[in-house]
Parts: C-alpha cells; sequence; structure tokens
C-alpha cells in the first residue's frame, strides 16, 4: 500500500529505503512514459501540419460560405419569391369565388400574365425556396380544379409541410384526384394518410367521411364504420356529422 511521504523524508531501514527506490523509480517511469507519448504526439502533428491545418481551413470556409450564402443568396431569392406568388395566389383566390371564369383565372395561376411569373415559373425559377414550395401545392390544386389529375398528383406530390391543415390537404388532394381517376384503393391509401397527418376541426372529418364513401364502395363496411364513428363521436359538431347514423347504418347491412 502507497504511503505519503512528507519532505525531507528519511527511511529509517533497508525496508523503507527499497520501497522509497521502487516508489521513485515507478514515478520516473510514469513521467518518461508521458514524455514518450507526448513527443509521438508532437512529432504526428509536425508530419501532418498541413493536413490539419487544411481540414481546419476547409471547415472554417465551409461555415463561412455556407452563413454567405444564406445571408446574401437565399434570404434575397426567398424574399423575391414570396414577391412573385403573390401575383399568381390572386388569381387562384378569384377562381374559387368566379365560377364562370375559374378555369381562365385557374389558368392564369399556372401561367402567369403580364411578365408575371405564374406558380410553375416560381417552382422551376426558385427551386428550394419556401415560395417555391407552396406554389407546387397551388399547382396541384389548381390542376385539380381543372380536372387534370395526373398532373396534381405530382405536384401535390412534390409538396412538403408540416402544417397541420395544409399538409392534410395535400395528401387529401391526392386521394381525391385518384377518386377521380377511379382508382378506390390508391384513394383511400391518401385519405388515411392525410386522417394520419393531423387531427383537427376542418380536415380531419372532410377525409373521414370520404375514406368512408369509398371504403364502402371497396366492400370494407367494418373500416368504414371506423371512420363514420370517429365522426360521430370526435366530430359531432362538424358538417360531416350531418346524417351519419344512416351512414352508420348503412354500414352495419
Amino acid at each position: 500500500m502507497a504511503t505519503y511521504k512528507k519532505r525531507g523524508f528519511k527511511p529509517k531501514n533497508k525496508v523503507e529505503e527499497a520501497q522509497l527506490d521502487e516508489q521513485n523509480s515507478t514515478t520516473a517511469e510514469v513521467f518518461n512514459t508521458l514524455d514518450e507519448s507526448a513527443s509521438k504526439t508532437e512529432a504526428w502533428v509536425q508530419r501532418n501540419q498541413n493536413y490539419i491545418l487544411g481540414v481546419i481551413g476547409a471547415i472554417a470556409l465551409g461555415v463561412l460560405g455556407y452563413l454567405g450564402y444564406n445571408e446574401f443568396i437565399q434570404k434575397p431569392k426567398e424574399a423575391s419569391a414570396a414577391n412573385e406568388l403573390f401575383y399568381p395566389q390572386q388569381y387562384f383566390d378569384q377562381a374559387l369565388t368566379n365560377e364562370a371564369a375559374k378555369d381562365s383565372l385557374f389558368t392564369l395561376a399556372l401561367n402567369g400574365a403580364e411578365g408575371k411569373y405564374g406558380f410553375l415559373d416560381i417552382i422551376e425559377e426558385y427551386s428550394g425556396t419556401k415560395a417555391a414550395n407552396l406554389a407546387q401545392y397551388s399547382a396541384g390544386m389548381t390542376y385539380l380544379n381543372l380536372q387534370q389529375y395526373d398532373n396534381a398528383i405530382s405536384h401535390l406530390e412534390g409538396f412538403s409541410s408540416d402544417d397541420a391543415v395544409l399538409g392534410a390537404m395535400a395528401k387529401g388532394g391526392i386521394g381525391d384526384a385518384f377518386s377521380q381517376l377511379n382508382q378506390p384503393e390508391e384513394a383511400l391509401e391518401y385519405y388515411e394518410k392525410a386522417i394520419a397527418h393531423s387531427a383537427n376541426e376542418f380536415t380531419t372529418p372532410r377525409f373521414l367521411y370520404k375514406a368512408g364513401i369509398i371504403a364502402i364502395d371497396l366492400g370494407q363496411k367494418d373500416k368504414a364504420m371506423g371512420f363514420f364513428k370517429r365522426i360521430k363521436d370526435e366530430f359531432s359538431s362538424s358538417q360531416e356529422a350531418n346524417g351519419i347514423d344512416a351512414l352508420i347504418g348503412l354500414t352495419k347491412n
């Protein structure tokens, strides 16, 4: 067992003298090992200093490059794209309330006019921006209203969002497109994705109802009942809850 040795300690006998010599030898050996390790580390650093400095420089340049790109390229690009999106979005909103001119307004929203970009231009010219992502959604919904269902699916699949309503509406819109294309299995799949995306008073009862109707058409009455009962139990104040008891009764027959 090692003991603490006071400064000026002198061994009383040969046994203590031998212990002291052994301890001093061990200490010297430890320091020698540390010195050797330090020397090897210094030698390695010297041999590889160009590589090390290169790596540090590359990391620094990468960080500075990212910050510069974000500040001087991406931010202005985002701002410009957002400004451009305002114009076609006006046409889209007008089309939703103007039945007589909706097709021409939807077309203007897609392609632009008077030197202004439409949704398709923004998707191409401002790829990677938030505005381009939103343009994918709006273009998809525009094609859905124009009954161009393949284009609607393509653009809505290109849209990505964690937003509770928009994310669900995009998936539900794909379901609507597949339903119109007479592909009920795919329609039901996307209605279920829309339901799973988020639970809210606006989109959830809407797509529960559509999923239930499709499930009945597919002969999946148990699944349909589950959709309709959720409307009855969780969204009783929704428009879809009107007459829901009759639909539940239909799934029992």
